[in-house]
Parts: structure tokens; sequence; C-alpha cells
């Protein structure tokens, strides 16, 4: 007996033992994933390599400088980044625009795969998505960054030429968000910091006057390797890449006694800062809590530091939760809200922001909202429910990341490099955050993450400001209003959260399912299609592109031309989101979403003009979820009126807080006159949401969504086929079938005849001309013209930029979309849009017409041709590598007929275009085209 004893002493005390030895040393510092290849010059200059092949072929080059605006003296305000702008504008191995002209000749695009970007303390390049197998090009790219470390060319010719541009582009970015942060909110909540006196653009003033030896002398301080770093992730061989970095950028010189990278504190204050800004354009009026901490040191990010971040990720998961519920209660006291712990404005500073949207002239009331729920987590803390739904949704979050890691992008890789190099953030493998995850979450307690939160709301170093709407009628809370809510709620006794119970399975009852009727095999696809007894049919592919993903989709034709009443046509064009808000079954949307915790799956439905359609996605493991939902959607939809009106209230106030907002009366206008004001043109105004019944909503989704056998139902994805067949014949089986049979119907509401021209005043604050320039025409939807009319997108993308931004300086940038539609009608259509100085709105606009015209007699540049088809090209074999490649080759060939995996229908078909071809498309295109041509211009 006494040997028995000691037995189970020991085996308790084995099992007491394990986990503790189990726990990683939390005063260790965090691994570096293995697989990244980090080195560091003679120069100072760092180096971040690793292989990956997501996408296959491509690699992305950075070069990540650890300086920014916040480094500017006075006479340089904006510098920083203008000198971003013009790394792009001659360098000593490239010409100007030559890296652009060169990059665009292998499909890699301006703007979408060559960029830069300049913040208060960085300033980032890229290169990303460049083929690895066109020879020579690495070589080139490695030669850029080169290049952009230490040899920009800077000439006076260049510099005054793309003064113009960054002057359109501030002109662009200029908006009343923008205003008033950067005018107002930083310089009073920040004053005595270096971040109150810089804005990042600088003024229009000193970027037209700055001498030129200004902006070189900025550029020789400051950009050099001990302050930079190389980040290349691809599908590359490491160990060649790393010799010719070393090759290449062990030349750079480092200067001799280098200026210290200096970092600069926020002013600690233990009264609440206080500011309103307002502004006529606003177009909400939010009001919101900063609270300001000091972010640990690089030295301090440890394993303890990577815990932390569940921590604060939890923490900001729950409370976020918190605020969701509330708003879809009756009578919020808030329109948006949200509370969470991050990284705010200032290097080596993280802040606690509560933020509210008000409704006009209750910014009092969205103030207590907002503080209630973070004093009632303060005085109360969290629940155990809330906890373990929130340690579970994380845990499917990584078990995806995990499983797909094959398919993390090598943005995402580069972007945790650019944190490592710049703040010290843990550079870790995708393995270790999984496993660390599932080491330490059971050790994080209800009780740790409430005393995290207490520790955070802090009175000190508290800014409180508001921005938002100015006018006749709008008052704004006063500083001593906040100031005294603030302090009250302090003291006031608040009720705990009430954690609701949520329901056991989402379908109670006994599906009776279908039979099997029919097998069709799919051997062009690698698919199959299953007719079942009810009339559903189902077409299934697996791919395993990702691994962890399963999508569904589905259509039927009708859509919104199928109703008959214009009054409908609104609520038909929200149907999917307002109905999503209503929950689903048997559970309002509050107890559905807490049931769906921990679960990664999702159905949504929604209506275009001329078909209905659903869209799904999963894990493998969530697979039957998806399908429960989706029986759901059809045979059991939720329609809660209460819902339905706080949603409807909601949207109202957000689109009523936006009617002096210069974009949304543009939008609204060019609605109408692009479809001729046509009176099923949908518009959203406070007055017509207000106007939307519960009752039309559930009129509409019971016509359009009844009867599954109008549907084609897809399935794709890492999921076995006799899995999705079982699946299929008991929930989509099971869905009721009503022999109707319909189309759409063409209620003309498309573009008018002829040519439309208009210039429409407004007020705006910042003088600016919007110039819109829409284009249709009836055209045959075949493979040949639709792509054609995707190549002369491209190529007027190329152009336009070359000629009105860079040779011009008339504007930051040309917005082009080019596309093709089949129904109603078979017309393409293409939208040119820019901003400008009103002063030169009609002579860039005659530009553009004249490069049109250029196309339609002449034909397009054999180079410029070539750069517009590599670029569809390349995306498309980009594209080809997931699984949502097969789910839109199979639906498209369901609602078109046309098999776009066939290279005769795609590849071959670009690849064989010719100046002539594309001549001839273009004449069909815009000869005798309905054009409307709209300028905005200020009052």
């Amino acid at each position: 007996m006494k040997k028995l004893i000691s037995l189970v002493i020991l085996i308790s005390s084995l099992l007491l033992i394990k986990p503790v030895q189990a726990q990683p040393a939390l005063t260790e510092k965090a691994p570096i994933d293995p697989e990244i290849r980090i080195g560091k010059l003679d120069n100072g200059l760092t180096y971040f390599i690793r292989k990956n092949k997501e996408p296959e072929k491509r690699a992305s080059f950075y070069i990540i400088q650890n300086v920014g605006a916040i480094l500017e003296e006075d006479d340089q305000q904006g510098l920083a980044h203008f000198l971003e702008h013009m790394a792009f504008n001659g360098t000593e191995h490239f010409p100007p625009l030559g890296i652009i002209d060169f990059l665009e000749k292998h499909g890699v695009a301006f703007g979408r795969n060559i960029n830069a970007a300049t913040g208060f303390d960085e300033t980032v390049y890229n290169l990303s998505d460049v083929p690895v197998d066109a020879p020579g090009l690495v070589d080139s790219c490695l030669l850029v960054l080169n290049d952009w470390s230490h040899y920009l060319s800077l000439t006076d010719e260049e510099i005054n030429k793309e003064r113009k541009v960054i002057e359109e582009e501030w002109r662009t970015r200029r908006d009343a968000n923008r205003r008033m942060l950067l005018d107002v909110v930083i310089p009073n909540i920040y004053k005595g910091s270096k971040y109150a006196e810089r804005n990042i653009m600088g003024t229009p003033e000193l970027l037209r006057s700055f001498p030129s030896n200004t902006l070189r002398n900025y550029y020789k301080k400051w950009y050099r390797p001990d302050l930079q770093a190389i980040a290349i992730v691809g599908d590359i061989d490491v160990n060649i890449i790393e010799k010719k970095i070393i090759d290449l950028f062990s030349k750079i010189p480092c200067p001799e006694n280098p200026a210290k990278r200096p970092y600069f504190d926020l002013q600690a204050h233990d009264e609440i800062n206080f500011v309103v800004a307002s502004d006529k354009e606003a177009a909400q009026t939010s009001v919101n809590i900063v609270i300001d901490h000091r972010a640990p040191e690089p030295g301090e990010k440890n394993m303890a530091y990577v815990r932390d971040l569940h921590v604060l990720s939890l923490m900001n998961s729950m409370i976020n939760i918190r605020i969701s519920e509330l708003m879809q209660k009756p009578n919020p006291p808030f329109v948006n809200g949200s509370i969470s712990y991050g990284s705010f404005l200032a290097k080596k500073y993280n802040a606690l922001i509560l933020s509210a949207e008000a409704r006009p002239n209750e910014e009092e009331k969205a103030l207590e909202g907002i503080f209630t729920e973070a004093e009632r987590v303060r005085k109360h803390g969290f629940t155990e429910g809330e906890l373990k739904r929130a340690k579970a949704t994380m845990l499917t979050s990584y078990e995806t990341r995990f499983k797909q890691k094959d398919k993390i992008s090598n943005e995402s890789y580069i972007d945790g490099i650019v944190q490592y190099f710049l703040n010290g953030e843990p550079l870790t493998s995708i393995d270790f955050d999984y496993e660390f995850l599932k080491q330490v979450i059971d050790g994080i307690s209800v009780e740790e993450i409430s005393a995290r939160f207490r520790d955070l709301t802090t009175e000190k170093n508290m800014s409180v400001f508001v921005m938002g709407l100015e006018g006749e009628n709008i008052k704004h809370i006063t500083e001593q209003d906040a100031k005294d809510i603030i302090s009250r709620l302090r003291d006031t006794s608040l009720e705990a959260y009430e954690d609701s119970s949520t329901g056991e399975t989402l379908i109670n009852g006994v599906l009776k399912g279908a039979d099997l009727v029919k097998t069709k095999e799919l051997s062009q696809f690698n698919a199959v299609e299953w007719s079942f007894s009810n009339n559903t049919k189902v077409i299934y592919r697996h791919a395993d592109f990702e691994k962890d993903n399963v999508q569904l989709a589905a259509f039927s034709f009708g859509g919104i031309s199928a109703l008959d009443d214009n009054n409908l046509v609104l609520p038909a064009n929200l149907l999917g989101t307002l109905t999503q808000t209503y929950g689903i079954g048997d559970y309002d949307n509050i107890t559905f979403q807490k049931m769906m915790a921990g679960k990664k799956a999702s159905v949504n439905i929604g209506l275009s003009e001329t078909a209905e359609s659903v869209s799904g996605s999963s894990t493998p493991k969530d697979f039957e979820t998806m399908m429960q939902l989706l029986y759901l959607r059809f045979a059991a939809p939720r329609f809660d009126s209460s819902a339905h009106s706080v949603i409807i209230d909601r949207y109202a106030t957000l689109i009523g807080n936006m009617e002096k907002d210069p974009d949304k009366i543009k939008s609204d206008s060019l609605s109408l006159i692009m479809t001729g004001y046509n009176p099923r043109t949908p518009v959203l105004t406070r007055e017509n949401l207000e106007k939307i019944t519960i009752d039309e909503v559930k009129q509409i989704y019971t016509d359009r969504f009844n009867a599954a056998d109008e549907f084609t139902f897809f399935i794709v994805g890492n999921i076995a086929k006799d899995t999705v067949l079982q699946m299929s014949q008991k929930y989509i089986g099971s869905l009721p079938a009503k022999g109707r049979s319909e189309t759409w119907i063409d209620r003309n509401v498309e573009q008018p005849d002829g040519r439309i021209t208009k210039a429409i005043s407004m007020p705006l604050t910042v003088p600016k001309s919007t110039v819109v320039l829409a284009f249709a025409n009836e055209m045959k939807y075949t493979p040949q013209n639709y792509l054609a009319i995707e190549v002369i997108g491209g190529m007027l993308d190329i152009v336009l930029t070359e000629k009105i931004r860079e040779d011009e300086g008339g504007t930051y940038g040309v917005s082009v979309g080019f596309s093709a539609s089949k129904r109603p009608d078979e017309i393409s259509e293409g939208l040119i849009t820019f901003d400008c100085d009103p002063e030169r709105a009609n002579d860039l606009k005659a530009r553009i017409y004249n490069e049109i015209d250029n196309l339609v007699k002449n034909g397009p540049d054999k180079e410029i041709l070539g750069k517009a088809v590599n670029n569809i090209l390349k995306t498309r074999e980009e594209n080809k590598l997931h699984n949502s490649y097969w789910m839109n080759t199979l639906t498209r060939y369901y609602s078109y007929g046309i098999n776009s995996d066939d290279p005769n229908n795609y590849e071959n078909v670009l690849k064989s275009f010719t100046g002539k071809d594309i001549k001839n498309i273009a004449g069909k295109m815009f000869k005798k085209a309905d054009v409307v041509d709209v300028v905005f211009k200020p009052e």
C-alpha cells in the first residue's frame, strides 16, 4: 500500500511538472526565422534574404530607409517625401523614368508593383512580384536598389519637373481628414514634440521654391548604408543573392563622422490635452481618446514580449466584440466605435485609442458611450466566456496560417522584416508562432488580460480630440464637458458585462437530402458535375494551392432586373449587407457570432443587375458548417425587425453625415449622369435609406432566393470528393425547389446615347478639378474583344501616366479602367479620371483625347503594347497558383460559356495581338462611342 501511494504521488508530481517544463523561457530572445539569411556589411548596410515560392518564379526587392519626415530641418519640410519621388527620376545607371520603363517591359507595373512610401520615421521602396526567370532581371533589380541607396542623380531639371507632380499629389490628398489631423490635431495633442512640427507632405509654397541643394543635403546626410536595409524574398537561390549583395553593396561608401540618427520623445503630461478640429467638407464627426505609452525597447522584445502581444490581441478582440454587440442593439450611443492598443504615430510609442463616430450634435453621448465601455472593462474585467471564444478564434487563425505557410506572400514576410529592422519587432517563423501560441495560450487568464487593460487606461498622457463638420447648426463638445464626462465615469459604478448564452446547433431537425441522379465528368477542368433529385446542380473541383481553404459559389440569372418595382432597387442593392446583420435561422446576429467563435466558415448572398449570387469560404475542418450556413441562407433566412431598424438608422446617419463630402457629391452626380437619370439608379441618401422597410427586404430576398434549383453551385478547394458529394446531397439536396426558370431583363440602366458634357461647380476648400471621361460602345463579348479592351486600358494607363503626370506635371495620377460585359448588353466601357489644377483641366483633358485619337488613327506603340500584354500575362501566371483561379474559371464557363483556362481563349489571344488588331478594336471602342465628359470644379 505504501508503494502504491508513493507511485501515485510520483505520477502526480510528473504530471504537475510537465506543463512547467513545456513553457518556454520568456526571458530569452525570440528566435529569428531560420529561413531568413541576415547579414551586415562593413559599411553598415543590413541585408535580409528568404526563399519563398508564393508566387512561383517571382521575387520582391525592397530597400528600407530608417529615415523619414521627422529628420527634416525647417527648410526641408516635405523633402523626405519629395526625395522618394526623385528615386524614379534618374540614377547613376538609369535615366529619368528608366527604372519604370525597364521593369514595365517585364510586366512589372508602376503603382501596383513599383512604388514607395514615406512616413515620419521611415521610407520604404519596393519592386514587387518581379519575374526571376527573365535573364538578367534579378541583377537589374539589385542595381536599382543599389542606386536608390547612394546614387540618385537629383538634377536641377528633374527636381524642377517633379515639383508640379508633388504639388498635384498635395492637392489630391489634401482632404478634410488630412487637414484636420495634420494641421490641427497632431500639432495640439503633441505640442512640444517634433512630431507636431512635421506633416510629411510639406507646403506648396516650400515645394515650389526650395533650392535643389536643400534636397541634396537631406539625401547626403541621411541616405547612407548604416541606416539602410535590403530585403529580398522570393523564388531565388539565397546563396547566389547573398554573394551578389556583398559584391555590389559593399562598394557603397559610409560617410566619415555620420550624423547621429535622433529619435524624438513625446512630451509627457498629466492634464488631458484637448482639441476640436472642424472642416466644412468633413464626412463624419469622431470623438477620440488617445493614451500614449512608451513601447518596449528593441532589446526588451523577447519571448515575454511575444506572449504579451497575444495578451493584447485577445484584449483588443474582446473589447471590440463588445462594441460590435452594442452597435447592434437599439439606440447605440455612437454610429461606429472601436477600442484598441497598438502603434499610433510616434516611433518608440504605442497608444490605447478609443474612437467613436458621433451623430450630429451628439459628441457628448458618443464620448460617454465609448468611455463607458472602457470603464466597464477597467472596473469589472472580461469574462471567461469571452476569453474562451477569443482564444478559439485566435487558434483557428494561427492554425490556418500554419497550414497555408507555403502560400504566405513575399510581401507578408517583408512586412515582418521591415518591422524588425525599424522597430526591433520579433522576426519569428510561422512554425514558431503556431507552436508558441499553443504553449502559452492556456496560461493566459482572464484576470491577466483585465489587469493589462487597467494598466493601459491611465489618465496620464491622455488626449481627447474631435474631428468633425463645421457649420452653423453644428455644436461641438467643449473641453470642460469632455473632462467632466471622463471624471464622472471614473467615479461611477457600472454594471458588469453580461455574457449571454449561445445556441448549441445551427440546424435543429433532420434533413431529408436528395439522391444523386447524374454524374458528368468535366475532363477539361479535371472537375465533376453532379445533378440531384431536387433539380439542383453542383460542380466540384479539388484544388490544394491553399491547403486550408474551400470556396463556395452559386449564381442564377434574374437579379435586380427581375424586380418590377423601381422602389425596390435600392434595398436590392443593399440586400446582402442588410440581411447579414439580421442573424440566421433561430439566432440573432450577436448569438450567431458567438456560436461561430473558433470556426472559419461564412456564406454571403448578393444581387447584381442580372444575377443573384452566393459566396462562401471555410477551412476543410469547418466545411460542414459552411454547408449548414448555405442551407440556412436559403431555407431559414432570418428577418429581424429590431436589427433592421438599428442598421438602417446607423447607415442613414453615416450617409447623412456625408452630405457635404465632395467625394460623395461627385459619386452621386456621376451615378445619375452616367445612367441618364434612370429611375432605377440607386442613390444613397438619408431619406432613401430611411424608407427601406424590412417587409421590402423580405419580399426581395424571398423572391430571389426561394428556390435552389434556379442556381448552379460550385465547390472548389482542398477537400475530398466523397465528402463534398455527401455534404452536397445532405444540405444542397434538402433545399427547396420551385421549378421556376427565368433570365435577366434589360432595364436600360446604361450610359446615355451620344455625348454628354457637363461642368459642375461645387464648394471646395482646396481648389481642385476632377475630370471624368466615360466611354461606352456596343461590342460582341468574345475573348478577342474583351482581352483587347483590357490591353487598351493597360496601354492608356502607361501612356497617360507618362504624358499627363510626368511630361505635363498635371496630376498625381490618372486612373484608368476598361472592361467589357455581356449582360444585359454586350458592351465595352472605359473610365478615365484624374484630379488637377482647375486652370489646367481643359488642356489636360484635350491631351487625353489626343492620345485616344492617336491610338485609333495610328495604332499603338509596339513597346507599350508589349508592356500591357506582359503585365496581363504576368498577373495571369500568378493567379493560376490559387484555388480562386479554378473557382473563377468554372463559374465563368457556366455563366458565359467560355473556357478561360484554354490558352486559345487567353494566353494565345494576348500573344497574337498585333498593332493592327488593337487599332481596329480601339476604333470599335472609341468611334461613335457614347461619351460622358464631366469636370467638377471649385465655385
